[in-house]
């Protein structure tokens, strides 16, 4: 993201793969939801900053995909910490299977409040969040902090199922914890000067004017949907909801398919880091 001029637990390694470009797939255990992945360095001069998880795991009887885009800013630490133990926190919250949304809100806030109390480590960047949590093929909760989005496929109706925290969106809360937000000309709005998303993980010496709350939605998988892509603003900078859908539809395999959104978004001049999950039912 161009944004700015734990302890151990019995659940399995949650952690995705990471590096300057990186591409891979896998499937359910009945091979019927297919994922594929791909993510791609900017031309920004600083290491990758996106990172990822994508992956099915047996949990106490229900198998779960899990799926997810960090997009870090101001360096790699935070969204890498995200990778290693978002997921982790959410499953731990001992009343997640009776009630996903608020599990998810509090792993969210408590994984921030670890992040910042770790700064010294951590550096003084941030990321953004877009996760999902696929329950035995049927059930899908979707979480998101700053502008990574999910985007669902339902018979090639492009619905978006997260909501893009701009600085513009939420200008009142961020006044009223005394910060401000710029609109200088040729630029895009930021926090007090900065930030170009009101909600992030990390980022401590503005934390005091952002939120790090999550937006919960869930929906039930059915026989109408066929699609669904996270992915980091790097590709939604330069590509509408449905023109992803599209090209994703056209293409079988998911990873490809990914390939060819990381690809299109490239040729449209994207130069931050770009990346995206697909995945693909029945």
């Amino acid at each position: 993201m161009d944004r700015l001029c734990c302890f151990k637990s019995s659940y399995p390694q949650l952690v995705g793969a990471h590096s300057s470009t990186s591409s891979g797939k896998g499937k359910n255990n009945d091979g019927l939801i297919k994922y594929g992945f791909c993510l791609i360095k900017g031309k920004a001069n600083h290491p990758m900053e996106d990172y990822h998880v994508a992956k099915f795991v047996q949990i106490q009887g229900n198998e779960l995909g899990l799926f997810a885009i960090y997009d870090g800013h101001l360096g790699d630490r935070v969204p890498a910490y995200l990778q290693k133990h978002l997921f982790s926190n959410i499953l731990k919250e001992e009343e997640f299977w009776i009630d996903p949304d608020s599990c998810i809100s509090k792993a969210y806030e408590r994984t921030d409040e670890a992040i910042l109390s770790q700064s010294s480590d951590l550096g003084r960047g941030g990321s953004t969040a877009v996760t999902a949590i696929l329950i035995n093929g049927r059930k899908l909760w979707v979480a998101n902090v700053g502008d990574s989005r999910a985007v669902i496929s339902r018979r090639g109706q492009a619905i978006q199922l997260t909501t893009d925290h701009e600085p513009n969106t939420e200008r009142g809360i961020i006044e009223n914890k005394g910060g401000f937000v710029s609109n200088m000309p040729g630029d895009v709005p930021r926090v007090n000067g900065q930030l170009a998303v009101a909600r992030a993980f990390g980022d401590k010496s503005l934390k005091s004017h952002l939120r790090s709350d999550p937006d919960v939605h869930n929906t039930d998988i059915d026989t109408n949907t066929d699609i669904l892509i996270l992915a980091s603003d790097g590709l939604w900078k330069v590509m509408a909801n449905q023109e992803a859908v599209d090209i994703a539809r056209r293409i079988s395999d998911p990873q490809k398919s990914a390939k060819q959104l990381t690809a299109e978004a490239l040729k449209r001049e994207s130069k931050d880091d770009i990346s995206c999950v697909v995945v693909r039912f029945k």
